[in-house]
């Protein structure tokens, strides 16, 4: 079940977290788990549309390119025993370079790519018929020129707080005094531009880090530790409540190979 990458080109590194491209073959019934990160997601599906829905609703939706903005459930994708695509893990600034609207304006949604119009015509034909190394080729030019012109940029105080909050434990009072906001136009602006308040996009950061951290094999404990959580069972409640599942139960899901394509 590998899944394939390469070096992003310079030029998108503010705006795209990461690029990937996957082949998954498994049990007619494996269900993969979309988990709350601190990016938005582009899904092109390859083979067969995806089948995707939230955790808690028992409804779902076919999508042959899927944009999720950010949420904290796990979206739930049917998998049918075989799933190709690639994944583009967007930053807040990636989405608004590329919808031309704030991120807050996609939070906890699941939309369908004929919803926006984002993408070339002819793009996913040309996708389904190429090699690996040509799809990752015409994804990138895509983005580039999607991206990199486009007129998009933060505030300088909402891009300070979104570093702050997702890469740390810093105090909410703390980050506005930093800011030079009060607390109340804090939290009114980064709900405005990012669709979440500062404590969920702050929880976000320390999941993200810790959920990179177990994926390396270090202890849950140490984990704990590491991340800004009380203990291990603090850790593991908080994980539970923004992946549905235990630690383990998570990092066991979908092992996979990653084979880079330069």
């Amino acid at each position: 079940m590998p899944t394939f990458s390469r070096p992003l080109h310079p030029a998108l590194a503010p705006l795209v977290a990461s690029l990937v491209g996957y082949d998954y073959r498994l049990p007619a019934d494996a269900v993969h788990r979309g988990l709350p990160s601190t990016s938005a997601t582009v899904v092109i599906a390859l083979d067969e549309p995806l089948d995707c829905g939230w955790l808690d609703d028992e409804t779902s939706s076919r999508f042959w390119t899927l944009i999720g903005g950010l949420h904290v459930r796990p979206a739930l994708i049917r998998t049918h025993g075989h799933q190709v695509g690639l994944q583009v893990a967007l930053t807040p600034l990636g989405l608004r370079a590329l919808t031309g609207a704030p991120a807050g304006e996609y939070t906890r949604q699941l939309l369908d790519e004929h919803d926006l119009a984002l993408l070339p015509a002819g793009l996913h034909e040309r996708l389904q018929e190429a090699d690996w190394r040509t799809r990752f080729e015409l994804v990138e030019e895509v983005l580039l020129r999607r991206l990199a012109g486009a007129d998009a940029e933060l505030r300088p105080e909402l891009a300070r707080a979104w570093d702050r909050l997702t890469g740390g434990t810093i105090a909410i009072a703390a980050l506005a005094d930093e800011v030079g906001w009060s607390r109340r136009h804090l939290l009114n602006q980064v709900r405005a531009e990012f669709g979440l308040d500062p404590r969920t996009i702050r929880r976000l950061g320390r999941f993200e880090r810790a959920r990179a951290l177990a994926q390396r094999n270090a202890s849950l404990a140490d984990v704990a530790a590491r991340c800004g959580y009380a203990d291990q069972a603090h850790l593991t409640r908080d994980w539970r409540a923004l992946a549905g599942v235990t630690p383990r139960a998570t990092l066991a899901e979908f092992p996979t190979v990653q084979e880079p394509l330069d």
